[in-house]
């Protein structure tokens, strides 16, 4: 896990991304906010040799490639796999279903997103610095 990358946010409802700016804007953390409005151009990206993010905040229901299907193609290749990017998925609401799949996927976490801008930041800035603190193995290529 490289603790200085890029956080990225993958979501498609641009009022949610806004939301999401302000916030990362507010706790101004170090490390560049990468935005993506679908897995499909965000898995491009992430493809991108040496580009090693340091989380991953996705949504789920998106165009193209939902936020369980690219867990599952960062699962499934080698070099992504072994870089260790923490992935989280931000929903409306948990769908038992939804929950169940992320989770067998690997997924490290999953919250519905709340309708109130100082939870949503309460909820950024803890799993930001709950990942700053956690260890990883350092990804040797």
């Amino acid at each position: 896990m490289n603790k200085s990358g890029p956080i990225i946010v993958i979501e498609d409802d641009a009022d949610d991304r806004d939301f999401l700016k302000e916030i990362f804007e507010n706790l101004n953390y170090v490390n560049e906010i990468i935005y993506f409005e679908d897995g499909q151009s965000a898995l491009d990206h992430l493809m991108i040799e040496p580009f090693e993010p340091f989380l991953i905040i996705s949504d789920i229901n998106m165009p193209k490639l939902n936020g369980i299907e690219l867990k599952e193609k960062i699962q499934n290749n080698e070099n992504l796999r072994l870089k260790c990017i923490p992935y989280l998925l931000f929903t409306t609401s948990a769908n038992q279903q939804h929950v169940i799949d992320a989770y067998s996927k690997s997924v490290q976490g999953f919250f519905v997103k709340p309708n109130n801008m100082e939870k949503l930041s309460d909820i950024i800035k803890k799993i930001v610095e709950y990942w700053q603190e956690c260890e990883s193995p350092k990804f040797i290529k």
